[in-house]
């Protein structure tokens, strides 16, 4: 299952209705094929394999990627209320959202579901569907862009009844059509992980990954014995360290390191099956290059074979620069108290425009700090500063 689209309504933190694509929007070029993923073989539809979602500090983009993974986690069977991520839903009386995605039976499908939410005994939220409605269309119908999400005239194969007494009420109806079509999507969350860095005990930790991260690493392995786990480290030139606890690495390892290990290996997974990773700050315990490595990974359609899908968050505009397209980049803004998103495409009508110099120059409303909040807080410093030293 590839996702298409997802529009939300009624986000309490939203100021308008979401809006987010995940297909490519803009023209084409043979260039441009090599960093897509085509849809299906006889088609003119490609998907973009990376998307940024960029914004300064408190703009909303962990909020965009939480919808982004509710979506996910609604199309895999996941309850809502055991989703991570169910807070976005917050205290909304209703919410509408729509996912359109490309079914692996080569259907174009449009599942709308329709989220209220109520207290439970301990003053919690509990989110139920109240009504759910599933389209489907043969992709093989669809011949132009402008009809790829056009379900007009097209009657649903699927509508929630109050009936089906056997499916709780924060399970979608999508659960019967993944059953019949025996469809899954793997997703790689490191939303919960963006400060927090665990290496997990692994026995396949690529040799290469760890020298990329760090050259001075020789070996790094994990045995098990009787249901303990000693890690084995050995650095260049040094005797080799026994560990009897996994999370005693962090005392030998670079934060970014063991981000880094977790990340490639998780990449890999998702390069060969065609899943999702997902990770809010991107740039968080890596360099630019790093960085820039993971992306040009996924964006190789040669080694992207499959359509595995990046979507990350990112405070540094530089990043923006190692994309040739502006339909994979969404602007996150908070404005008059809620948030706003923007597709670059609407924003930036040309893509040979340095992005990261018209994210920085202001040329984008909203990208760079406030100037009073800037002169303000240095006065503030500078006060304190004389203070100080008066002291």
């Amino acid at each position: 299952m590839k996702l298409l689209s997802i529009s939300a309504k009624g986000l309490p933190l939203f100021n308008e209705e979401l809006c987010l694509s995940f297909y490519a929007g803009q023209r084409v070029s043979e260039v441009d094929k090599d960093h897509l993923h085509l849809l299906r073989s006889d088609s003119r539809f490609y998907l973009n394999n990376v998307h940024a979602l960029i914004g300064i500090n408190a703009s909303g983009k962990t909020s965009v990627l939480k919808v982004i993974l509710l979506a996910l986690n609604l199309l895999n069977n996941e309850p809502i209320n055991h989703m991570e991520t169910r807070d976005i839903l917050g205290q909304a009386e209703k919410i509408t959202l729509n996912v359109c995605f490309y079914s692996d039976c080569d259907e174009v499908c449009r599942l709308q579901t329709v989220i209220v939410s109520s207290q439970d005994h301990t003053g919690g939220m509990k989110y139920a569907i109240k009504e759910e409605t599933l389209w489907t269309k043969p992709a093989s119908s669809v011949t132009t862009k402008k009809r790829l999400l056009d379900f007009d005239g097209i009657a649903p194969v699927a509508i929630r009844s109050s009936d089906e007494a056997f499916l709780p009420d924060d399970i979608s109806i999508i659960i019967a059509y993944n059953k019949q079509h025996q469809q899954h999507i793997l997703i790689c969350d490191l939303l919960s992980l963006t400060n927090i860095n665990i290496l997990p005990v692994s026995d396949d930790i690529p040799p290469d990954i760890v020298a990329f991260l760090d050259p001075t690493v020789e070996n790094l392995s994990f045995a098990r014995e009787d249901k303990k786990v000693t890690v084995h480290l050995k650095f260049k030139g040094k005797p080799e360290i026994v560990l009897a606890d996994p999370a005693e690495l962090n005392q030998y390892l670079s934060s970014g390191t063991v981000k880094g290990i977790v990340t490639f290996s998780l990449a890999i997974r998702v390069l060969k099956s065609g899943g999702y990773l997902v990770i809010d700050e991107l740039e968080n315990h890596f360099n630019k290059e790093i960085v820039a490595t993971l992306i040009r990974f996924f964006m190789d359609a040669g080694m992207n074979r499959t359509g595995g899908t990046l979507i990350f968050t990112t405070h540094y505009p530089e990043l923006l620069d190692e994309f040739e397209r502006n339909d994979c980049i969404s602007i996150i803004r908070n404005r008059d108290g809620g948030i706003t998103v923007n597709n670059l495409t609407d924003i930036l009508k040309r893509n040979d425009i340095k992005k990261s110099d018209a994210y920085l120059s202001g040329f984008i409303e909203g990208t760079v700090p406030n100037y009073e909040a800037y002169t303000s807080l240095k006065k503030s410093i500078r006060l304190a500063l004389q203070n100080g030293a008066d002291g």
